[in-house]
């Protein structure tokens, strides 16, 4: 699988600028969404490679969303790595028990990002 299109999912603007910046000075189309309206609101318009989801976001948090999106028949097939800032054991277990593919713990590392994602396409 080749992984071109990333949706980005995160409350704050500034984690926003900083991932699509990562990830455009490597090469992937980026676009961003604040909440989970938003989120489905840029699924239906075009399907991303890869999901990058915050967890602590206003309404549905980032672990009920990502289960949302991996039950959808439409969009279970899409990766999705969690980008938080809850870094006990216990949240990147639940975060993978919801159907995320991999956990990375904020700040994000550019290069642990890029292996992550490298790791899945």
């Amino acid at each position: 699988m080749t992984i071109k299109n990333i949706l980005v999912v995160d409350d704050s603007r500034t984690e926003l600028m900083y991932l699509t910046d990562v990830l455009g000075k490597n090469g992937f189309s980026v676009k961003t969404a604040e909440n989970a309206e938003d989120a489905f609101r840029r699924l239906a318009e075009e399907k991303p490679d890869l999901i990058l989801m915050d967890v602590v976001m206003p309404g549905q948090n980032g672990f009920q969303l990502t289960r949302s999106i991996t039950r959808d028949p439409l969009y279970s097939d899409i990766p999705i790595i969690m980008c938080t800032s809850k870094n006990q054991e216990t949240d990147r277990v639940w975060g993978l028990r919801q159907g995320a593919r991999d956990y990375i713990n904020k700040p994000v590392n550019a290069e642990e990002l890029m292996s992550k994602i490298n790791a899945l396409g």
